[in-house]
């Protein structure tokens, strides 16, 4: 099956491209390095032509408000506009766990944009809905840091490890298209104060967590249901304190 991955280069879309190739499919890892820019369509009808399934896992470069919109619409134009032409047969996008309860951020209302895009056009099509990675909580950390402090909410998280991402848009691929949307979490809720906390701990890092009920994520209010996954989603088998210990070892 030949398999066009979007953002074929990045995080989840490198470690997808290897995923999709040692289960001997044709995967054509698309990004502007390999000269397939979305944005402006240039290189897509070549990289999709005979292609059956297409996994978009690409980013907005800026997440400046106008900017992310702007990504989001043009390129979901662009690339579902292409894919009608080429013929495929199933529209893969990861989008986020609890966009549609986070639309006071302009990151979320362009990936509610995203997936209504996707919803409207011809293609077949499944939206896997992932909660926050592992690997984004160092981001977090940082967002909430003021000096030595870092001020976070003791709100419910569920993360999940982008290895375990990879493999459950890997496994969607060669199913047939849903026409709906799948939610994919980590196997454990975790509050956000307590998760940077353990974080921190595990580098060492000299910043200290406080708990603050009003304190944001990034920008936005949050409650235990704003990020955690709704009844039945899948679940990626990876523990953070494993994620943890492997990312240890492997500096050592």
């Amino acid at each position: 099956m030949k398999i066009v991955v979007i953002g074929g280069t990045g995080l989840v879309g490198t470690k997808l491209v290897h995923i999709l190739r040692q289960q001997g499919h044709e995967v054509v890892a698309a990004s502007p390095s390999s000269g397939v820019n979305t944005l402006t369509g240039e290189g897509l009808a070549q990289a999709l032509a005979a292609a059956q399934v297409v996994v978009d896992v690409a980013n907005s470069p800026s997440f400046e408000d106008k900017a992310v919109l702007t990504f989001f619409e043009t390129s979901g134009r662009n690339l579902l506009a292409a894919e009608a032409a080429a013929g495929v047969r199933h529209h893969v996008a990861l989008s986020v766990v609890g966009t549609d309860r986070l639309l006071a951020s302009g990151y979320f209302r362009a990936k509610m944009a995203q997936e209504n895009l996707i919803k409207s056009s011809s293609i077949p099509y499944t939206i896997v809905r992932a909660t926050q990675f592992f690997e984004f909580v160092g981001s977090i950390a940082q967002s909430a840091t003021d000096g030595q402090s870092v001020r976070l909410p003791p709100v419910l998280m569920q993360l999940v490890a982008s290895d375990d991402v990879a493999a459950a848009l890997a496994a969607v691929a060669v199913e047939k298209p849903l026409n709906g949307t799948i939610e994919l979490a980590g196997p454990e809720p975790i509050r956000m104060d307590e998760l940077v906390r353990r974080f921190l701990n595990a580098h060492p890092d000299g910043r200290q967590v406080t708990t603050d009920v009003h304190a944001s994520y990034f920008g936005v209010k949050v409650t235990d249901q704003s990020l955690t996954p709704g009844s039945h989603p899948r679940i990626g088998p990876t523990r953070f304190e494993d994620w943890l210990s492997s990312r240890s070892m492997a500096a050592h």
